[in-house]
């Protein structure tokens, strides 16, 4: 009898894990250690850092690389990645505006007709990635490329400049611009309402993550898609849904940049699309895929929105901007990558 329960007890099979250490094998734990470092440090030497006005532009930049960080952070963990994300978010609101004023339409129509451009963008991108099997990097740097390209020629041969006419005397701008780029007032400071869109996007990304037979395909196919396809998993829709989202996600800050500025300039997002990817990495989801959060993408974003605004408050050389960013993200990895194998090995 003894050397039953001694075997039992022994067997990994049937171990259970304390609160502590289910909290850290959570993907997002060494991106939460760091964004409290993070805070705590700007705070100390910038008090005015702690200022709500402040932390109101913190959270505000921060929802402008969080919302794409959203649509990311799910393709990651489904195993893929797209690099023409930060052009893509620059033709859904060269398309909204284009189309609205050369049409002579209600701005909501040209808002509409982004949505299905943004879609269409992700669509195509999930579709000839699971029908050509080439990698996600090959395909999306394409797709960056052709969008680039676009953008700039089509702007320049229709209205023969690169940026678009100001849109603010259409119909319907104003209600647009209160839902995409309005601020509300909280205590008497101006919040941003992209900080309420990001939220959301974050809970319901977490809730089907974590809560849907969606997020479980998710996971798998990003930790072994010809598994998964074994199982049942429909991998081909998964992986081209998670495109889509990626644009959805595109579309919601291409209406963004829109409506708070009036006009777009064509050659705008370059490099962005490495914003919103290096935000999933500090916020712990892996390259390989099949691990991460929308939690943890979130608190990726923070971060960089911590140190944007965080070196300016501090009144350092903002040059030395992205060599702190770079040095956030290789810190937070290895914290992540650290703290779950210890976790993981009890």
């Amino acid at each position: 009898m003894a050397n039953a329960v001694l075997t039992a007890a022994s067997d990994e099979r049937v171990s259970t894990r304390n609160t502590l250490q289910k909290l850290l094998v959570r993907p997002e734990i060494g991106a939460l250690v760091g964004a409290v470092v993070l805070f705590i440090f700007f705070s100390a030497i910038a008090p005015v850092f702690l200022q709500p006005s402040s932390l109101a532009t913190v959270l505000y930049g921060s929802s402008t690389i969080g919302i794409m960080a959203v649509g990311v952070a799910l393709l990651m963990i489904g195993g893929e990645f797209d690099l023409s994300t930060g052009v893509a978010v620059i033709t859904s609101a060269l398309s909204a505006s284009m189309f609205s004023w050369y049409f002579s339409t209600n701005i909501w129509v040209g808002v509409l007709f982004a949505l299905l451009v943004s879609l269409a963008i992700g669509f195509i991108n999930g579709w000839i990635l699971v029908k050509t099997k080439l990698p996600s990097f090959i395909v999306t740097l394409a797709s960056f490329l052709m969008l680039a390209g676009l953008n700039l020629g089509l702007t320049r041969l229709i209205g023969g400049t690169v940026a678009t006419p100001s849109i603010s005397d259409l119909d319907g701008f104003d209600a647009a611009r209160a839902l995409f780029a309005s601020n509300v007032k909280i205590g008497g400071i101006d919040v941003s309402v992209t900080v309420f869109i990001w939220i959301a996007l974050v809970a319901v990304a977490s809730w089907v993550l974590l809560r849907t037979k969606v997020g479980n395909w998710i996971f798998a196919v990003g930790g072994d898609a010809n598994a998964a396809r074994a199982v049942g998993v429909p991998v081909t829709r998964t992986k081209i849904g998670l495109f889509m989202a990626v644009g959805f996600c595109g579309w919601i800050l291409g209406m963004h940049n829109l409506f708070a500025f009036n006009t777009v300039q064509s050659g705008e997002g370059v490099g962005n699309e490495f914003l919103y990817i290096i935000a999933a990495v500090i916020g712990g989801c892996l390259l390989t895929g099949g691990y991460g959060s929308a939690v943890g993408g979130a608190i990726g974003a923070f971060i960089f929105g911590m140190a944007n605004k965080g070196i300016v408050y501090a009144q350092w050389n903002p040059d030395w901007f992205k060599f702190f960013l770079g040095l956030m993200l290789l810190l937070a990895t290895i914290v992540n990558l650290i703290v779950k194998r210890r976790a993981e090995s009890k």
